[in-house]
């Protein structure tokens, strides 16, 4: 009986931790995603080595009300500026033609998207409309009542 009521309430909390996650995707399944719904897309640009990001990934962006205003309203991507994804966007392909594997956990070359998100420092999180316009930059570390306040 108390594996079963312990296994319910585990059940659950998963779900319940579940819902108040932000659902991150890559840039090509936020493009594809917003050409269905019409919602901005919403990047949050850091890096591996930035503490304020790790800040706003532990405090803000987990916040259960940022989780609902960012799933409800856009399609958010997590987007490392310093990696080597590439990012086929607006009819060009965005890389990073400097990156070095061997530095992936510490600071690396700038990647080519990043630059054209204008990213002035980490984090800065970006919205990007359906007609592929930046129309709004935030940077810096945010608590969860000033993030929603931008947003």
């Amino acid at each position: 009986m108390k594996k079963s009521i312990l296994l319910v309430l585990f059940a659950l909390t998963t779900m319940i931790s579940q819902a108040q996650e932000i659902k991150w995707m890559t840039m090509k399944d936020a493009i594809a995603a917003q050409k269905r719904n019409k919602k901005p897309i919403f990047i949050d640009s850091y890096t591996v080595w930035c503490g304020p990001c790790k800040m706003l990934d532990k405090n803000t962006f987990s916040d259960p009300k940022v989780a609902k205003e960012i799933n409800d309203k856009y399609n958010p991507v997590k987007f490392n500026a310093e990696g080597n994804e590439e990012i086929q966007f607006n009819g060009t392909l965005y890389t990073n033609p400097s990156y070095q594997e061997a530095r992936k956990n510490s600071r690396n070359a700038m990647h080519q998207f990043t630059a054209y998100l204008r990213v002035p420092g980490y984090p800065t999180m970006s919205v990007i409309n359906a007609d592929g316009k930046i129309v709004k930059t935030i940077v810096g570390y945010k608590t969860p009542d000033q993030l929603l306040s931008e947003l």
